[in-house]
């Protein structure tokens, strides 16, 4: 009995120096058979196999404070008092501001609309696409107001529709291009095919490319590739691509891939810097997360729907399996992934997180990659994020827009806020694939010896 007791006394002096050493967090995993284990320890995420009722209320969450967030009437800018006379154009009218700085054209909710369109796919209701919906009603009704009011007092950029009445970048165009043909594809909201071809034309003709046909910027600086136009370009093309039937719209989605790894993507470390520029070719590398996360998001997206006969198809998914797997490797103990990828000091950053889910969770289910190899690398980060969602839909730990830097003091120290509009789209992307993963037929979920294994299914 003595040497019993001591045993099981050095067992637990020895659990306590483990979790003393790592830092004991609040969480125990529900899914062992011996939760009072001492050699358990806990974890600073609810690491557990994921629960579908579990994620479909966060979501939930997260869609209701979307919806709050994206009020879509006419405002007096002066006033605040509503608009109702709409007969003629006011110079004063625009659209009602965001209580959290949640512009309803902007790119970031280009990406919201594929989350709950995702979230529609997935469950069948029809209540996540409610808001999308509620958009596109808006913006239906209200264009020719805005453009009248445009041709008449030429505000410009204070255009409250500047972004679709005379587009200038691709970030006014591309993300939300994208949502525009799957919800007219998928019969959700009205036809918004004028606006269509407006974004459209300014992605495929109109932007700004290197000699080489790369899109490019010429702002900030001139001449310079960003990881984040492969998202505002590639799924618009590639939509149109789909809508149209035109090849020359997946012909270009491919060179725009491959066009712009050329130019970022490191093979050695498998990951993308966030830019090139023309003029300094020789600066560092920065791996910012987010930056990564929109590339594999646009090849995601891509290899959705190109054909598979398109004799682009295998290069580019052959790019985003190197991206991938660069990506898996610079996971945290948290599960989340950091604001900069290979400086595991900067801080645990949840937008990008959120899209390296989604994208390893849906090339699994896609028969892209191994389960075996990348199931549990996407369970863990869905740990992470569900830490971050807050009881009212708000999701913390999101850095804000962050543009293309030259040191690492600028991208360390970028803030983070709940109304950090890139985030929420991929938290609702990567939890409904989730879920999608978790039903997978095609992949069987063991737990042993206190971990988790993913692996295809058996015939």
């Amino acid at each position: 009995m003595k040497k019993t007791g001591l045993c099981l006394l050095v067992l637990s002096l020895a659990a306590l120096s483990v979790n003393l050493a790592h830092g004991a967090g609040p969480y125990r995993n529900p899914d062992n058979r011996n939760p009072n284990d001492p050699l358990e320890g806990t974890y600073p995420v609810p690491y557990k196999l994921p629960v579908v009722a579990e994620i479909t209320a966060q979501l939930d969450s997260v869609r209701g404070f979307i919806d709050r967030a994206t009020p879509s009437r006419i405002v007096d800018r002066a006033t605040g008092q509503p608009v109702t006379d709409f007969a003629a154009p006011s110079a004063t009218a625009i659209v009602e501001p965001s209580p959290n700085d949640f512009g309803i054209m902007n790119y970031e909710m280009g990406v919201m609309h594929a989350g709950l369109m995702l979230g529609r796919r997935v469950t069948g209701d029809p209540k996540w696409t409610a808001m999308t919906e509620r958009h596109l009603a808006f913006f239906h009704d209200r264009l020719p107001y805005f453009q009248a009011q445009e041709q008449e007092f030429k505000l410009g950029r204070a255009n409250s529709f500047a972004r679709w009445v005379k587009p200038h970048a691709l970030d006014d165009a591309g993300s939300m291009c994208a949502a525009l043909v799957r919800a007219r594809l998928e019969k959700i909201g009205p036809d918004m095919a004028p606006v269509i071809a407006t974004l459209s034309d300014w992605v495929a003709n109109r932007q700004v490319r290197l000699k080489d046909g790369t899109l490019a910027r010429n702002r900030p600086q001139a001449w310079s590739v960003w990881a984040d136009d492969m998202y505002m370009s590639i799924p618009a093309l590639a939509e149109m691509g789909r809508m149209t039937g035109e090849r020359r719209y997946y012909d270009d989605a491919v060179k725009t891939v491959l066009g712009i790894s050329k130019y970022i993507f490191d093979a050695q470390a498998g990951l993308y810097t966030h830019g090139w520029n023309q003029n300094n070719p020789d600066a560092p590398e920065f791996y910012w997360g987010r930056a990564n996360g929109w590339a594999v998001l646009a090849m995601s997206d891509l290899l959705d729907v190109l054909p598979k006969s398109h004799p682009g198809y295998q290069k580019v998914l052959a790019q985003h399996r190197r991206a991938l797997r660069g990506i898996a490797k610079q996971q945290s103990g948290e599960g989340m992934w950091h604001q900069m990828l290979d400086r595991h000091d900067s801080f645990l950053e949840t937008s990008g997180t959120a899209m390296f889910v989604y994208a390893l969770a849906h090339a699994i289910n896609q028969g892209w990659i191994s389960p075996t190899t990348y199931g549990s690398i996407a369970q863990a980060g869905w740990a992470g994020i569900s830490a971050r969602i807050k009881a009212d839909g708000s999701i913390v730990d999101g850095v804000t827009a962050t543009t293309f830097g030259a040191d690492h003091v600028y991208y360390y120290n970028r803030p983070t806020s709940i109304n950090a509009m890139a985030g929420y789209g991929p938290v609702l992307l990567a939890g409904f694939e989730m879920i999608r993963l978790l039903g997978n037929p095609d992949v069987v979920i063991t737990d042993k010896v206190k971990t988790y294994h993913y692996g295809p299914k058996k015939p």
